[in-house]
């Protein structure tokens, strides 16, 4: 049956079709850069992490820096927004983390929309080249005056080719829309998780120093207590005779 069609004709003859033949070009280009674009991104986010968590309990914060910027996943991002403001307020933190993740979410939406306008545009272009085929076969059953199967098939192929063809670019487009979708979403759940574990583990490497620092405060302020109580002592008592 689509070997004895005449494909060239059908394009040639509706310009409906034609819309559809470009959108089916352009969703097949948006999902081909995408499954590059994640494929490069993967990474591995779980040993990133237990590198970067090791490297941090070990005081090597810059090894830690540069492990992170080296990552494709956007875990690294995450994390290196969080080394990088070691020491910051929570919330200064929390802001730097919503910032570096946003930003990650524009990098890999990229495109997105036109997948999503695909699948939601095709099938009403299909149906528009319904209208168009029926409206084609009374036209020429208004030319010949005979409503035979040979006048009006025409018209008629027209609006089931270019619904069928609606459909096939419609579906596939809503297929990777979704699984895009679903991976965007993932990739920024694990980069999200794996930021607050850094920064929680940058809060207790850094804790030991700063009770250090408060123990040998309090360490001084008894030493001025115990000089203070010394030099009262040498002050000599006088009597009244």
């Amino acid at each position: 049956m689509f070997t004895d069609f005449n494909w060239l004709e059908a394009v040639r003859s509706s310009p409906i079709l034609i819309i559809l033949i470009a959108c089916s070009i352009l969703a097949l280009g948006v999902a081909l850069e995408r499954v590059a674009y994640f494929w490069r991104r993967r990474g591995n986010p779980r040993t990133v992490l237990a590198r970067i968590l090791d490297q941090v309990r070990r005081g090597a914060v810059k090894e830690a820096m540069w492990t992170a910027e080296s990552s494709a996943h956007p875990l690294g991002a995450a994390a290196a927004a969080m080394l990088a403001n070691r020491g910051a307020p929570e919330a200064e933190l929390e802001e730097r983390l919503h910032i570096a993740l946003s930003e990650e979410k524009l990098l890999l939406d990229k495109n997105m929309a036109i997948l999503g306008t695909m699948a939601a545009v095709a099938p009403l272009v299909g149906l528009l080249g319904t209208v168009y085929g029926i409206m084609m076969a009374f036209h020429d059953m208004g030319v010949t005056g005979s409503s035979s199967p040979s006048v009006v098939a025409a018209g008629v192929a027209e609006a089931l080719l270019t619904t069928g063809a609606g459909l096939v670019v419609a579906v596939p487009s809503l297929v990777l829309f979704n699984h895009f979708a679903r991976k965007t979403n993932v990739m920024l759940t694990l980069a999200e998780n794996g930021a607050r574990v850094v920064r929680a583990s940058l809060a207790r490497s850094a804790a030991p120093s700063d009770a250090v620092a408060t123990a040998r405060d309090e360490l001084g302020d008894l030493e001025r207590l115990a000089e203070m109580a010394s030099d009262r002592s040498k002050i000599p008592v006088t009597q009244d005779a």
